[in-house]
């Protein structure tokens, strides 16, 4: 059965996104925002040539899904998901729009990623490897890849216009932020992974680490004006592994851009433009991880 054909760009009324991120076009709506999550898709820092289809409905539904489940712990920026709640501009666009778009309250953004870790990886085991410790917290020796940490930790990053983001320490974050800040959003981070992580594994998915971001509305008081954005607990966002196939001291299998990934490594692709387009057995594997993550988390149908 033919995919359907991927959503790469966006243009509503002749009117090109006022922010276009990797994933996301992002357009200005009366005080409020219109945030798109098209079928782009990135590896090693570059959006390749292909879309995965449907990749943007289940980064939206998904991100639906666990702000509903947070919602009690911390306020989020989502509106509506109801495109005919949306401005009449785009209204317009409903066919293009459904099941891919978040009306979503402007905030002023909090210039850090706030990154948990419960298990060894990426980035975090690379540091490890050097140092014994992953953004200045040591951490026991003599652990390996993917091994679970005997507890999570938390572990900023500085958010970057292009290119990797930087790992910093929470004195560093407190340094660009606020300490009173970063010590809410460290709390904030932690219990929404723990509950994320608590519910993922009775679906038979463990959530080895994830981002979060977060903004601030009102004063930007640390207590009362902090709000979660963006997306939530996402395959794009997230390290997703099945329960099932985990065996710690080597890398994992996951329900992300693993199968992306193994392919610009067997081409050989040197990480540098021209991106290259991806096979169509690759794109519909990649869409059957990120469909299946979402059924599986979620209990539902994509839309």
């Amino acid at each position: 059965m033919p995919l359907d054909a991927p959503l790469i760009d966006t243009c509503l009324d002749g009117r090109a996104p006022d922010v276009k991120g990797k994933v996301r076009d992002i357009y200005d709506a009366n005080g409020d925002l219109v945030m798109v999550a098209t079928d782009r898709i990135s590896a090693f820092d570059y959006v390749l040539g292909s879309g995965i289809p449907d990749k943007g409905k289940v980064l939206t539904q998904l991100s639906g899904f666990w702000f509903e489940r947070m919602g009690d712990l911390v306020p989020h920026h989502l509106v509506s998901m109801d495109v005919d709640a949306f401005p009449e501009a785009a209204k317009k666009h409903a066919d293009i729009l459904r099941g891919r778009t978040m009306l979503v309250r402007k905030t002023d953004p909090v210039p850090i990623e706030c990154v948990a870790r419960g298990y060894l990886s990426g980035s975090g085991w690379k540091e490890y490897q050097k140092s014994g410790s992953v953004c200045g917290i040591k951490l026991p020796s003599g652990l390996r890849e993917s091994d679970r940490l005997p507890q999570p930790i938390f572990t900023p990053a500085t958010k970057a216009e292009s290119g990797h983001d930087e790992n910093i320490s929470e004195e560093e974050a407190a340094k660009l932020v606020g300490a009173p800040l970063v010590k809410r959003l460290k709390a904030l981070t932690l219990e929404i992974y723990r509950r994320g992580v608590e519910h993922a594994l009775t679906k038979g998915i463990i959530i080895a680490d994830t981002k979060f971001e977060f903004g601030l509305v009102g004063s930007g008081n640390p207590d009362t004006d902090v709000v979660l954005i963006d997306e939530v607990l996402t395959p794009d966002s997230s390290r997703f592994w099945p329960q099932d196939q985990y065996k710690p001291g080597q890398g994992q299998p996951s329900f992300d851009k693993q199968y992306v990934r193994d392919y610009l490594e067997e081409i050989r692709w040197n990480k540098q433009p021209p991106v290259p387009s991806l096979p169509d057995d690759v794109v519909r594997r990649t869409r059957e991880k990120y469909v299946e993550a979402f059924t599986l988390l979620s209990g539902r149908g994509l839309k």
